[in-house]
């Protein structure tokens, strides 16, 4: 059959309960659908750094952040660290990425080890958005998610039949402020979409620096991300229900309506693929950059190790190795990535890739079981107490039965974070007891036995990944990025300017 190609579609903040593969009861995704129906369906994987630009670093590189030098929105990936796409390229695949980079648009941080590319610069725009590749920038005409799309379907025309490739399809979508295509406005537009379970929990029972966060869709999801004012009739505490409702159903309406959007372009890309006879010997991979809060404890964003934002979504179709309509409940994390797509392509990222901290599910793709599979993901969050969600520093372990979270509290000097330092606090929830993670049982005598172990368990992760765990202000950590002043700047600008709109 020759050598395989890769298609990695990716979009940004889309939750793995809102595909309907996943079960979801707030959207229906035929196409998305279709991948998991013709391949397979993932349903234990996490991401290690539940923020954008951290996350897509990892997956390039296949390491954690503290060894890519991407531990916020406001710092570049080590222009030393290589990737697997830069891989490929070398063994002769023909290479493109095509959307979302968000990992820097100057010098030594724009792509490297594609043929091809045009990126948006840093979130970009969903409508006429400005594209920067090789030759510079300028503004492409149309809406972000079928610029993409397009991009993608004609280089792929403009490849020789026997010429494998990778290219990497990132969209914007559904990436806040949740700006919908025209054709999709009329849909989940009747105000009854579902609320989750959780909507209304007070969060009593979590650490302070979570119930501090500034993510709540009653009192921080603003006007930019509305597009109207909050009526004169549902402002004020009294009013606190009300109004959370009414924001939930604007805010749901206009984020499935992006996702409408990305599964339609799907389907496209599916579509061509069967047009062209690529889709036998094609990989083509669905996932998110990590997930996102729909209403979920009444928050909205991500960060927390909470396994809406945790979650990502992953969706695998190659049929030449991977059984129609079969699912995965592994453990596997984002910084996995880079060594699997490495195997597929018939590549050792142990010799390629040498800096890589992952490791290849392929054999789970085939069904196997792998006796020495990790049984936990490794997490951490490290823009402290940024100036607009005030998420905390915390890292922590998830098992299929536990996950146990040490909220440190510390900014490390990272770009973004805050220099405030908060009361560590730990939190541990029993997952199958309480899956929607509403009792913090860190401190309850019948877990002290279950916390012991996961502490152990958390500290032997620390040291396979070399990552320092949290000791007090003087902890020893990476040098961030490249360019820590130009963030600190690029931090600085940012925030004026929404306050100056907020």
């Amino acid at each position: 059959m020759g050598t395989p190609n890769v298609i990695f579609i990716m979009s940004d903040d889309h939750a793995a309960h809102a595909i309907s593969a996943y079960g979801s009861r707030l959207n229906h995704t035929p196409h998305l659908d279709r991948i998991a129906e013709e391949g397979m369906r993932l349903d234990a994987v996490y991401c290690t750094n539940s923020i954008c630009s951290p996350s897509r670093a990892s997956i390039l590189t296949g390491t954690y952040s503290h060894v890519n030098g991407v531990s916020s929105i406001w710092t570049e990936m080590d222009y030393r660290v290589p990737t697997f796409v830069e891989v490929l390229q070398q063994r002769g695949y023909r290479t493109a990425m095509f959307g979302k980079w968000h990992l820097g648009e100057q010098g030594e941080a724009l792509p490297r080890g594609f043929d091809a590319w045009k990126i948006f610069p840093g979130q970009g725009d969903y409508l006429d958005p400005e594209m920067i590749d090789a030759n510079g920038s300028a503004k492409v005409t149309g809406y972000a998610t079928d610029i993409v799309t397009d991009l993608s379907l004609d280089w792929i025309d403009g490849l020789e039949d026997d010429e494998p490739f990778c290219m990497l399809v990132h969209h914007k979508a559904p990436h806040r402020p949740w700006m919908p295509d025209e054709k999709h406005k009329h849909l989940y537009a009747d105000g009854d979409i579902p609320e989750p379970e959780t909507f209304f929990d007070d969060n009593a029972t979590r650490s302070k620096a979570v119930q501090g966060v500034h993510m709540t869709i009653a009192d921080d999801m603003g006007a930019e991300d509305l597009k109207t004012p909050v009526p004169e009739h549902l402002r004020g505490e009294e009013n606190r229900e009300a109004r959370m409702r009414w924001k939930y159903q604007i805010y749901m309406r206009d984020y499935l309506q992006c996702i409408q959007s990305i599964d339609d372009n799907v389907g496209r890309l599916l579509d061509h693929l069967d047009e062209r006879g690529l889709a036998e010997n094609t990989l083509v991979v669905y996932t998110s950059d990590q997930g996102f809060f729909l209403g979920d404890h009444g928050w909205f964003d991500k960060r927390l190790m909470f396994d809406q934002s945790l979650q990502m979504p992953m969706l695998m179709r190659w049929p030449a190795e991977i059984a129609a309509g079969s699912s995965c409940e592994a453990i596997i994390t984002n910084v996995d990535f880079a060594a699997t797509f490495l195997d597929v392509c018939g590549v050792s990222a142990d010799e390629a890739l040498p800096t890589s901290q992952g490791r290849s599910f392929r054999p789970l793709l085939r069904g196997e079981q792998v006796e020495d599979w990790p049984d936990a993901a490794y997490y951490r969050y490290w823009e402290h107490d940024d100036p607009f969600h005030a998420a905390p520093a915390h890292y922590g372990i998830r098992t299929a039965d536990h996950k146990l979270i040490y909220y440190y509290g510390a900014g490390l000097g990272v770009p973004g974070a805050s220099d405030r330092v908060f009361e560590p606090e730990w939190e541990l929830y029993d997952l199958q007891a309480d899956p929607a993670e509403l009792r913090n049982v860190a401190d309850d005598p019948e877990y002290a036995q279950v916390r012991a172990g996961l502490e152990v368990k958390l500290a032997e992760y620390q040291r396979h990944y070399r990552d320092e765990p949290y000791v007090g202000p003087g902890t020893p950590h990476p040098e961030w990025a490249p360019h820590d002043e130009e963030a600190l700047v690029r931090v600085e600008r940012y925030v004026a300017k929404i306050r100056a709109t907020s």
